[in-house]
């Protein structure tokens, strides 16, 4: 995947509108260094409340991204969505100007508190709709455990994986992996914010660990299929080499427990 031609779903570069990119100069400095690692299409994200989408403001987010398109026609195609909030347990979506670029797929995220049970329940609901969530940063909830992604995979949902938090040593790192390890990530992305957050960094570690299939449906394969309102197709499960950071903190627990 490298530098060929990836996609990037997740990303808050819509100037002013949120908690991402502040100006327009800003987003087109974070475009022009994605167009040189080889990203060739980006989904604005704003974020938005489910209990507000039916005052979205879609024709605002779609003259703000018309904007930053005559701005930077060189950089890589742009396309919107939003990242929604599920703040109420039985959200209901009656048209697709909240979905990315138009498709059945809805790129979702929860609170800092999921309940497993409700979070199952609601996804579902949302896939009852004829809808495919799209459940951003999985690894983020602490509530998160290979168990519960499967049973979200079961709902319906796609599970987004941000790209960067794969190199870290956090607890969230972990539970990233483990993700990737049983075989349930669907693609990857930067949420980046105007920062220095890059999708080619989580592809070139995952190529690094001998993922380069996984890496190419992750960052490739998938998003492009999303795009294209088609089924994206299973990630097999990796196997993650593990660093010596984590060989080191296992030995050191494993001594303590000895």
């Amino acid at each position: 995947a490298g530098r060929r031609a990836v996609i990037d779903l997740h990303t808050h570069l819509l100037p002013g509108v949120d908690d991402g990119a502040d100006t327009a100069p800003q987003a087109l400095a974070v475009l022009a260094r994605f167009a040189e690692q080889g990203v060739t299409a980006v989904c604005c994200t704003p974020h938005l409340k489910a209990s507000e989408c039916d005052d979205a403001l879609c024709g605002a987010m779609d003259a703000a991204l018309e904007e930053l398109r005559a701005l930077a026609p060189e950089t890589p195609e742009l396309v919107r969505g939003f990242e929604i909030m599920l703040d109420v347990p039985q959200p209901e979506f009656t048209g697709r100007c909240v979905t990315i670029g138009g498709t059945r797929y809805i790129l979702v995220e929860f609170g800092r508190l999921v309940p497993p049970e409700a979070s199952v329940v609601t996804l579902g609901r949302i896939a009852s709709q004829g809808l495919v969530p799209i459940l951003a940063h999985p690894e983020r909830y602490a509530s998160c455990s290979v168990e519960l992604a499967r049973r979200w995979r079961e709902a319906g949902a796609l599970l987004q994986l941000d790209a960067t938090t794969l190199l870290a040593q956090t607890r969230r790192a972990e539970r990233s992996r483990a993700l990737l390890q049983a075989g349930l990530a669907g693609i990857i992305a930067s949420d980046n914010h105007g920062d220095g957050r890059s999708l080619l960094a989580g592809v070139e570690w995952l190529e690094g660990h001998g993922g380069r299939v996984q890496a190419r449906l992750l960052a490739v394969e998938n998003p492009a299929a999303i795009l294209a309102d088609e089924d994206t197709v299973p990630v097999p499960a990796m196997r993650v080499r593990r660093s010596w950071y984590t060989a080191l903190k296992d030995f050191v627990i494993g001594g303590r427990e000895a």
